[in-house]
C-alpha cells in the first residue's frame, strides 16, 4: 500500500529543509574558494550549457580567469575528430543560486587555434558595437506590445469584417490617405 501525500508532504518536509540548508550554505568564513559556472550557447544557438570548476578566490575581471575547454562534438558545435572548443570568459555576474562570492561566467566559444566558431554570434556583434561610430551612438530599448480591440457584442476584432479577415496590411497603412496636417 503507498503512503498517503500527507505522509509523503510530512516525510518530504525535513528533505526540503536540509535542501533549503545546503542552497544556502555560506562558506565564506572557512573558505576563499569559489564556484565559477562558465555558460556558453550551445551548437543549436538556442540552448545554453554550463560547467562548473572550483577557483582558489573571489575574480571580479573575465580576464583573469582562466579559460578552459569542452568537447564540441557532443554539442554540435565541432567534428569528432577535432572537437576541442574554448572557452573564453567575457563577463561576470554574482550566481544568484550559490550566493556568496560564487559567479557565473559568460563565455565566448574558439577553436585551439583562437577562431570563433560559427556559433560565437558575440564576436561580430562585438566588432560592430567596439566601433567607434557606433559606441558613441545611446541606444534605446523597448517593449513591443501589441493590443487587439474587439467590437463589444460580437467578440470580434474591431474594424475586421464580422467573421473574416482584412485584406493585406498594405491597404490598411495608406498613409497617402491621412492629412497629418489636422493632427494635433
Amino acid at each position: 500500500r503507498l503512503p498517503s501525500s500527507a505522509t509523503l508532504r510530512a516525510l518530504s518536509q525535513p528533505a526540503m529543509a536540509l535542501l533549503t540548508d545546503l542552497l544556502n550554505l555560506d562558506l565564506t568564513d572557512s573558505t576563499e574558494k569559489i564556484i565559477a559556472e562558465y555558460i556558453w550557447i550551445g551548437g543549436s544557438g538556442m540552448d545554453l550549457r554550463s560547467k562548473a570548476r572550483t577557483l582558489p578566490g573571489p575574480v571580479t575581471d573575465p580576464s583573469k580567469l582562466p579559460k578552459w575547454n569542452y568537447d564540441g562534438s557532443s554539442t554540435g558545435q565541432a567534428p569528432g575528430e577535432d572537437s576541442e572548443v574554448i572557452l573564453y570568459p567575457q563577463a561576470i555576474f554574482k550566481d544568484p543560486f550559490r550566493k556568496g562570492n560564487n559567479i557565473l561566467v559568460m563565455c565566448d566559444c574558439y577553436t585551439p587555434a583562437g577562431v570563433p566558431i560559427p556559433t560565437n554570434k558575440r564576436y561580430n556583434a562585438a566588432k560592430i558595437f567596439s566601433n567607434p561610430d557606433v559606441a558613441k551612438e545611446e541606444p534605446w530599448y523597448g517593449i513591443e506590445q501589441e493590443y487587439t480591440l474587439l467590437q463589444k457584442d460580437i467578440n470580434w476584432p474591431l474594424g475586421w469584417p464580422v467573421g473574416g479577415f482584412p485584406g493585406p496590411q498594405v491597404r490598411l497603412f495608406r498613409l497617402d490617405r491621412l492629412n497629418l496636417d489636422s493632427w494635433p
